[in-house]
């Protein structure tokens, strides 16, 4: 069957927000480290990301280090670091082949200063890049993110720059890393781990959540076309019934 071409493209998601999961259990498997997990992802990002170009997503965003992976041993951290700067160059003619515009949300100013480097020059030098916005959530937390944006809401009403009835979802939202992004459609996981590990939880409030078995180093773009075509199968209905939306 062709997956790509059996995808309606009137119909697809705006923003996909994947959860990459299984380095280390793919590793394993194999009788290898961690790491070698880590660096058998990278193949699966280029494809998963050229595929979701491929068809037209806008924004893909990619859970790539969280908050809590800086309890992970340290050799794994760094290596896993490393392989973030090495990747970051390496990606960066592909992504303006490919008119791909890089962003990135988290705590950023806590990774290692090599790695702020370069992620801010790709990020300067893909900046007019139209087709697609890909986001990586490095040293992102969504707790974290949420009382971030509560703190500086909060502030601006003690400085009477906001009355409390001006406190809107929007407002809220317009307070987030991801206020210049659209609220997600569609989250994946790989692994067969049925959680949303503190990622994205208040912009994944209407997503349809699609949980994989495979592991992310065999992820590829035809399972990301299998994840679409399953969102295409299903009714958003956003609080009303089937009645409301098919009269």
């Amino acid at each position: 069957m062709d997956l790509k071409n059996s995808i309606d493209k009137n119909n697809l998601p705006k923003h996909v927000a994947i959860i990459m999961d299984g380095n280390g259990r793919w590793a394993k498997k194999q009788g290898k480290l961690r790491i070698f997990g880590h660096n058998g992802g990278v193949k699966s990002v280029r494809d998963t990301v050229e595929g979701a170009a491929e068809i037209g997503i806008k924004y893909l965003t990619m859970y790539a280090f969280s908050t809590e992976n800086w309890n992970r041993p340290k050799l794994e951290v760094d290596a896993l670091m490393a392989l973030l700067v090495s990747s970051l160059k390496d990606e960066l003619t592909t992504l303006n082949k490919n008119n791909i515009k890089l962003n990135s949300i988290g705590d950023t100013s806590k990774l290692p200063l090599r790695v702020q480097k370069n992620l801010a020059s790709v990020i300067d030098q893909t900046k007019n890049n139209s087709r697609m916005t890909l986001t990586l959530a490095l040293n992102y937390g969504s707790k974290s993110e949420i009382l971030t944006a509560v703190k500086s809401i909060a502030s601006k009403a003690k400085n009477n720059e906001l009355n409390i009835d001006d406190i809107t979802e929007s407002l809220f939202s317009e307070n987030l890393y991801t206020s210049n992004m659209p609220d997600v459609d569609l989250l994946i996981r790989t692994s067969g781990e049925t959680r949303i590990s503190n990622f994205l939880l208040w912009q994944i409030a209407y997503a349809e959540l699609i949980f994989i078995e495979k592991l992310w180093p065999d992820f590829r773009k035809d399972d990301l076309f299998e994840a679409i075509l399953n969102y295409q199968n299903k009714e958003r209905r956003f609080g009303k019934t089937s009645e409301q939306l098919n009269p």
